[in-house]
């Protein structure tokens, strides 16, 4: 049935039109006040009320910011511990996912479970356990330090399980008739399926992993194995003499990549969450 669209349609749809511009608005103010701030003088930081709109720019606060603490090894060492723990916690969560989904073994649903408890267990419970192993290794101060510990993916593993799950087992059925093990039908049957919702966990632990406070702080004590946060943190707390303006265009070094990559994933991120609303 269609319905015409009247004068109070109209009004409601601009009426949730705005309330959408006014919530962005809110969301977006800091990321708004950080970018104008990056943009001003010292005497534009200091002056009240504040200026949204600094004239002119000052875009050699980002030069100042970059030459103040070395943000090219920074961002070195976040690429490699965010990118190499990213690809190892998709593959030990894709090859736990499809042997709890299709594989059947004694015990399979209590180890699942089992394996879903740990999602209950605070990440800060293992930090000492986790850097007493890592000092007897002799990974103190390592990449493989940095990334080892967290390449297991307890909330990876169930998203993809119940994905591999929803696919029909004809599918799974034909790939066996075809002479295809459990290993090559992973890769060449349920993997490409799944690629919206892996993507989305992608984007996800990737956020997460550049982020990463905490841990590459404790495990690191050498500037040359900071990653962006932990240097973001060092400039904030005065290890460096800044100003508000350079703390921010340094802030920026640190959101831009994940922005970017946000953009580039937009499109698997939305898919993925709408093969997951209708799959469930």
């Amino acid at each position: 049935m269609i319905y015409a669209k009247t004068p109070k349609w109209y009004l409601l749809r601009a009426f949730n039109h705005l309330i959408l511009i006014i919530a962005s608005l809110i969301i977006g103010l800091p990321f708004i006040w950080m970018i104008s701030t990056a943009l001003k003088t010292p005497a534009q930081v200091a002056k009240f009320p504040p200026v949204w709109w600094p004239s002119p720019f000052k875009w050699d606060n980002f030069v100042i910011a970059w030459k103040l603490a070395p943000f090219g090894r920074f961002y070195i060492n976040s690429i490699i511990t965010a990118t190499s723990g990213v690809f190892l916690e998709v593959a030990i969560a894709s090859l736990s996912a499809f042997a709890f989904a299709r594989i059947r073994f004694k015990y399979s649903n209590f180890f699942f479970m089992f394996m879903l408890a740990a999602m209950m267990i605070p990440g800060q419970v293992a930090l000492i356990p986790n850097y007493v192993i890592l000092k007897h290794l002799h990974w103190i101060n390592t990449y493989q330090g940095i990334v080892i510990p967290h390449v297991s993916s307890v909330f990876g593993a169930f998203l993809l399980r119940q994905y591999f799950l929803s696919v029909p087992s004809s599918l799974y059925d034909a790939a066996e008739i075809d002479g295809l093990g459990h290993g090559r039908t992973l890769l060449y049957i349920a993997l490409p399926l799944a690629r919206p919702v892996l993507g989305t966990l992608v984007l996800y632990l990737f956020i997460s992993k550049w982020n990463s406070y905490l841990w590459p702080l404790i495990v690191t004590n050498t500037q040359n194995m900071r990653t962006l946060p932990v240097g973001l943190a060092m400039v904030r707390d005065a290890e460096y003499a800044i100003g508000p303006e350079h703390l921010m265009a340094a802030s920026l070094f640190v959101l831009i990549p994940v922005l970017i990559i946000y953009f580039i994933a937009q499109k698997q991120l939305i898919e993925g969450i709408a093969a997951g609303a209708v799959k469930g």
